[in-house]
């Protein structure tokens, strides 16, 4: 194996079944969330209900994320990520019904409307436990001195997951219908739980089993705010991720203001996921851990001009471009913020730290929608976008000027230790 083998982390077989779960759940996951924004937008013509969908989700998932963390960190790992795969097939069922003519005739707009909030609520709580478990099963199953390369495929196939799943979302929404539309996203549930089963039972490395629970939080919230590294990258894409959701009012943008119905809402809601896939594919070629601080800034800040780019556009494809261009600048990012992770944070607290992960950046995806969504009702839709942009922009420079350390921040060391330490 090379140094700068491209390829490093697939020569593990079970690296590839990982991939493969991982790639299913995320394609489920994201083709759902775009199904359910696509109905309840329908049934409703409100903007704020787009964010109201959001915010069910984040409600629970920052909610019991540290716990869940805890817990992740306290059990095996394989196993509770079958729990979150079953969990997540029952809501996909749920949901089936609720977009079924036969049920919903019988029952009022209303009902319906907040039992699909309910089930995303539900969604929520798995998803407070199904983060910390990848991130903590992804370091079982390959050496860390492929962790950067093995990150930037993981990362990768994550985006392959978000490119198809709402590509084909919008597409299916056409096809076959909402109903059947949540069929097939069961079926790729299915596909994962298989899959899952390749994967042997991996050991718990956390020496301290059965230790109380807020001692356990307390030491890594200790780690997290003392890791400045970890730190500073999780707060920055927060932020960015927070006022550049500008993803959440697609349905808007497609319906009322490009007025290009499903197929065009599938190609938008991919845009910005395809142009992330190419840029993981080609750091696996060039690695991004050298000066990784400049480089995440610079992503974060043209992340910022191309969301604002799109708020102003009336063009489709300029819209399309704009929101592409967001994608290649936040595939950067999060190869980055993944790296850092995976390289600086000790086994005993994966969970954990994952945990606090999902509160900073997964959580605020939801956040930024119901961010999206309030100012697009309070200031109208254009204006929300342009102002989320500008605010993202704002945070780098801020950021850029007060934390220098950041700017400077390089992994090549970490990289030669772990090198070190498997050599």
């Amino acid at each position: 194996m090379t140094k700068n083998d491209p390829y490093a982390a697939l020569r593990y077989k079970e690296f590839n079944i990982f991939l493969l779960v991982r790639f299913a759940m995320v394609f489920a996951w994201s083709m759902q969330f775009v199904v359910i924004e696509w109905e309840v937008y329908s049934i409703t013509k409100n903007p704020l209900s787009l964010g109201i969908i959001g915010l069910m989700e984040v409600i629970p998932a920052v909610s019991l994320a540290l716990f869940a963390g805890h817990i992740v960190d306290q059990n095996e790992k394989r196993n509770l990520l079958f729990k979150c795969l079953f969990g997540f097939s029952v809501i996909s069922i749920g949901l089936f019904l609720l977009t079924w003519p036969e049920v919903t005739t019988n029952i009022s707009t209303k009902v319906t409307l907040y039992s699909i909030y309910f089930l995303v609520f539900l969604g929520g709580i798995v998803r407070a436990f199904l983060g910390p478990t990848i991130f903590s099963l992804f370091s079982l199953v390959v050496p860390k001195k492929v962790y950067p390369n093995a990150a930037t495929w993981s990362s990768s196939v994550w985006q392959m997951g978000a490119v198809l799943g709402p590509a084909l979302a919008g597409f299916a929404i056409n096809w076959i219908g909402v109903h059947w539309s949540m069929c097939l996203i069961f079926g790729f549930s299915l596909f994962a739980i298989i899959s899952l089963s390749q994967i042997e039972r991996k050991p718990i490395l956390n020496p301290k089993i059965g230790e109380p629970i807020l001692t356990s939080l307390k030491e890594g919230i200790h780690f997290v705010r003392n890791s400045k590294a970890v730190l500073g990258a999780l707060s920055l894409d927060m932020i960015a991720v927070l006022f550049g959701g500008a993803v959440a009012l697609l349905p808007i943008y497609a319906q009322d203001i490009l007025k290009v119905g499903p197929e065009g809402f599938g190609i938008l809601r991919a845009a910005p996921a395809v142009g992330a896939l190419i840029t993981m594919f080609t750091s696996a070629y060039f690695p991004l851990y050298r000066k990784a601080g400049l480089k995440l800034l610079a992503a974060i800040f043209g992340f910022g001009i191309c969301i604002i780019v799109f708020g102003l556009s009336t063009t489709f494809w300029l819209s399309v471009a704009a929101l592409f261009l967001s994608g290649v600048t936040d595939g950067i990012s999060m190869v980055i913020r993944q790296t850092i992770l995976q390289l600086r944070t000790p086994d005993s607290m994966r969970g954990r730290v994952a945990s606090v992960n999902s509160m900073f950046v997964g959580s605020s995806n939801e956040l930024g929608a119901f961010e999206s969504g309030l100012t697009a009702k309070l200031m109208g839709t254009v204006t929300a976008v342009v102002f989320g942009g500008s605010m993202t922009l704002i945070t780098v420079v801020l950021t850029g000027i007060i934390s220098p350390k950041f700017r400077k921040l390089d992994l090549r060391k970490d990289l030669e230790e772990h090198n070190a330490d498997n050599s």
